[in-house]
């Protein structure tokens, strides 16, 4: 009975298997009926299994297949539109590049015409000033010319009313020399106040 006992606190369920094979009555409450049903349920659910299998199973996996196959045609059209996508965005790349390229021939060429439409106004412009210079050259001969010829007139005119002072009067040398000075301030008072 120790024995027994030791058993039962270690192993409850080796103690129920001693306890009812010493009394006669069946192991684990096992009878023939138990398991001839037990026997059924185990062919049943085998058929079940089969059966099931059968239509389930072909239908499922060609569902799973199918889905398989659409997830790959899925991530291969993703690969070519990513492609797709990475050649537009190379293209677009190498347009920006020809578009800035372009930009900057058209920033240069406005610059050269910029700098050369600079260049024909500067010449314009001392072409301009040239002939202004050279007008206003000959302004100022025609305008000293006028004024030798003016100045001349005068000292005829001076020169005349000298003579005729001189010859109407016949006067001494003192007195000509007096006249002739007095004509010259007059003069020089007269060019002056012109």
């Amino acid at each position: 009975m120790n024995g027994t006992v030791i058993i039962s606190g270690v192993y409850p369920m080796l103690s129920a298997m001693v306890v009812t094979a010493s009394t006669g009555e069946h192991l684990f409450g096992l009878d023939a009926q138990l398991l001839f049903d037990t026997a059924i349920t185990a062919v049943n659910v085998l058929i079940m299994t089969f059966i099931l299998s059968f239509f389930l199973y072909n239908p499922v996996k060609k569902f799973l297949e199918q889905r398989k196959e659409k997830i790959s045609t899925d991530l291969s059209e993703a690969e070519k539109a990513k492609a797709e996508a990475l050649a537009l965005k190379a293209e677009y790349e190498e347009k920006m590049r020809g578009v800035s390229a372009e930009a900057d021939e058209i920033l240069r060429d406005a610059r050269k015409r910029g700098l050369d439409n600079q260049a024909r106004i500067v010449e314009e412009a001392n072409a301009e000033a040239g002939r202004i210079r050279e007008r206003a050259r000959k302004d100022i001969e025609l305008e000293k010319q006028h004024a030798v010829d003016d100045v001349k007139n005068y000292v005829a005119e001076l020169a005349s009313a000298i003579a005729a002072k001189v010859v109407s009067a016949n006067i001494d040398t003192r007195v000509q020399n007096d006249l002739v000075e007095e004509t010259i301030r007059e003069l020089d008072e007269n060019i002056w106040q012109d």
